[in-house]
């Protein structure tokens, strides 16, 4: 679940150390084949080229191959970001648009998933449904909500999309935000109408689970959010 700015951060996407910088060089993999014990070094002490024998020199080339645009279906194309390629599908066949795979997710719901906005973009335009709901509850909105992205959230819900539909285990749109630290689409759910009363299975609220969390700007955000109210 993620967004950027704030606090955001990426709930299992996020390939980035959060307290290292990977660059840095104690970063760097211990296993490395450039080392000083593989590697000729010049007079100045620079790096010239590493005198271990490479796997295709050792006869070790790799059989199997990495899986090209054209192997993939238009769901992973769609959770990769190529729009051309997911058009080319739908060129051919445009019953894809709606097509879900075993978990029932459609093309959408993995651009959604992924942030992919010029992907959501394009399917939405294409006449893609927002409202089509996975397997286990899951939907569009739902899953742009746990990643937070909130262009995307607010694309979706300017198609019509259910602002309070739950999941398999009674997660709304807004529960997910707030379990992700994603204050600003906390921020746009609300706006939107997003109900705060609506609790999960486990009897977790929106403030509940931020206090629960420690979100405490997300807390801020809710709390304003309620006064707003009573004063309107």
């Amino acid at each position: 679940m993620e967004c950027s700015g704030d606090e955001e951060v990426a709930d299992g996407q996020n390939i980035r150390s959060s307290n290292a910088d990977v660059f840095a060089p104690d970063s760097i993999d211990e296993g490395s084949n450039v080392s000083p014990e593989t590697t000729d070094v010049d007079e100045e002490g620079m790096f010239i080229h590493p005198t271990t024998l490479t796997n295709k020199q050792r006869g070790n080339e790799v059989t199997v191959r990495p899986a090209t645009l054209d192997t993939l279906s238009i769901h992973q194309l769609a959770a990769q970001g190529e729009v051309s390629q997911v058009a080319a599908h739908l060129s051919k066949d445009n019953s894809l648009l709606s097509q879900q795979d075993d978990r029932g997710f459609t093309p959408l719901m993995w651009a959604a998933a992924f942030g992919e906005k010029a992907v959501v973009d394009f399917l939405l335009e294409k006449g893609a449904d927002p409202k089509t709901i996975a397997t286990e509850r899951e939907s569009a909105l739902t899953l742009a909500s746990s990643g937070g992205y909130v262009d995307i959230v607010e694309s979706l819900l300017r198609h019509g999309v259910d602002i309070n539909t739950f999941d398999w285990n009674g997660g709304t749109p807004l529960l997910y935000a707030v379990r992700g630290n994603h204050i600003k689409c906390v921020e746009s759910l609300l706006v939107k109408g997003a109900d705060m009363t609506i609790e999960s299975d486990s009897g977790y609220s929106p403030m509940a689970l931020a206090v629960a969390l420690g979100h405490k700007k997300i807390q801020k955000v809710l709390e304003d959010h309620i006064l707003n109210l009573y004063k309107s």
